[in-house]
């Protein structure tokens, strides 16, 4: 069994991790932690780690970046795995969660979805073996609340396919005006924002006489969540290092 403690329980992405371990026997949420102290669904919620006196196997994270140092604080001093799932992290929180790994075991990834994660592997595999002969466009759809375009998904499809070719490729946003035939070397990255779109990528390789596309569209954020227990049971035990969900796929086959 993994113990887990859910920071941001409170949150629609904490709550939906929490029905979800409740249901699965694999796990026992200890605790959660939020701006204020109170219970949900029989677990208690605290408004600080320091009042936490369980040690758990992980730590879910999906509060916010300003709360990074006391999820890593408890995680180095109790062992737990960190599972950071919060977004919007600045240049110095990513230093300082690199620094963390060497302490911990730590889980962040640009997006939760296995399928997304498998995407990203068909993805460079099909550049690698499609090479230059092949446009590629990448199409990313979101709703109209999301605030960053294009998502961090579509740049971690994009340097996937970049990789294929030795990172040779650009990034072109958009095209508008005469912009004239389309280079080789572009990389072609296009952001859609609208309703209540919850993520869908496609990545499309246009070769003469034929087109490959390869997509994924999630239906619900409970993918997210599900994602994020997944990392969370797969980090159980784990040494000090930084893990990602290639990680985690690599373990689901073994």
């Amino acid at each position: 069994m993994t113990n887990l403690i859910i920071s941001g329980i409170f949150g629609h992405m904490g709550r939906t991790v929490l029905e979800l371990a409740q249901a699965d026997k694999e796990f026992c949420v200890l605790a959660g932690v939020d701006m204020k102290n109170g219970e949900t669904a029989g677990v208690p919620v605290y408004d600080g780690f320091d009042k936490i006196s369980a040690a758990a196997d992980a730590v879910v994270d999906f509060s916010a970046a300003a709360n990074l140092y006391n999820v890593l604080s408890y995680c180095e001093r109790t062992g737990a795995a960190a599972i950071l799932c919060a977004t919007g992290y600045s240049e110095e929180d990513l230093k300082t969660i690199e620094r963390a790994s060497g302490k911990i075991p730590l889980f962040k990834t640009a997006n939760l979805s296995v399928g997304v994660n498998l995407l990203q592997k068909l993805v460079k595999e099909a550049a690698a073996f499609l090479g230059e002969n092949f446009d590629v466009e990448i199409i990313e759809k979101h709703h109209n609340l999301k605030k960053d375009a294009p998502s961090g998904t579509a740049y971690m499809l994009a340097e996937s396919v970049n990789e294929a070719f030795d990172g040779n490729k650009k990034y072109v946003y958009g095209r508008e005006g005469m912009t004239g035939a389309r280079d080789r070397r572009e990389l072609g990255i296009h952001a859609v924002r609208g309703g209540t779109i919850v993520g869908e990528h496609e990545v499309m390789f246009a070769g003469e006489d034929e087109i490959i596309t390869l997509s994924h569209s999630a239906r619900s954020k409970r993918v997210f969540a599900a994602g994020a227990l997944k990392a969370a049971s797969f980090m159980k035990g784990k040494p000090a290092g930084r893990y990602d969900m290639k990680n985690v796929i690599d373990g689901m086959k073994k």
